[in-house]
């Protein structure tokens, strides 16, 4: 049974992050260029906004040193991963493994990690304050993906995507 909501009642930020921890999404890595030197976040807080214009959002930290990069280089690149790359989470979530080096390609001058299921280009055209996040909505000026299998996040752990074939969802 779950517990009578009280508007006047602080959410607790753990029953917070864990009641949304229930909600299964993709994990990506947004990139910039900063000159010569190449940054990278590990983000689950991404998603489509809008087809004509074609637009996206990423949510960053205020505090997050990729929201001032962004804030200064105004372009970003969104790496879809595939379901081998949690390393690459990983390492871009803060915690590398030693001996990893990320590959990177380069897509309209962006970099985007190798083996990636999609590469999301974009232009940020506007910057909105939401909590203690930044909300960095990218124009997108350039796509490519591949086929794979994505590297799903629930329950703050990766996890395999099972899907049965149509056969086996439609039967009467």
């Amino acid at each position: 049974m779950l517990p009578t909501p009280s508007r006047n009642r602080p959410i607790d930020p753990r029953d917070f992050r864990r009641t949304l921890g229930r909600f299964t999404s993709g994990v990506t890595v947004v990139t910039t260029a900063d000159g010569d030197h190449i940054h990278g976040m590990t983000a689950n807080g991404f998603l489509s906004v809008s087809l004509d214009p074609p637009l996206v959002l990423v949510s960053l930290g205020r505090q997050s040193r990729m929201a001032a990069l962004l804030t200064r280089t105004r372009r970003y690149g969104v790496s879809v991963l595939a379901d081998d790359q949690q390393v690459h989470s990983r390492h871009f979530a803060g915690r590398p493994v030693p001996g990893f080096t990320p590959e990177f390609d380069h897509l309209d001058g962006l970099p985007y990690l190798r083996g990636c299921l999609s590469r999301i280009g974009c232009d940020v055209v506007e910057i909105h304050p939401a909590g203690d996040h930044l909300l960095f909505l990218g124009r997108v000026t350039a796509l490519a993906h591949e086929d794979g299998e994505p590297l799903v996040f629930f329950t703050g752990a990766y996890r395999a995507l099972y899907a049965e074939t149509g056969d086996q969802l439609f039967t009467h």
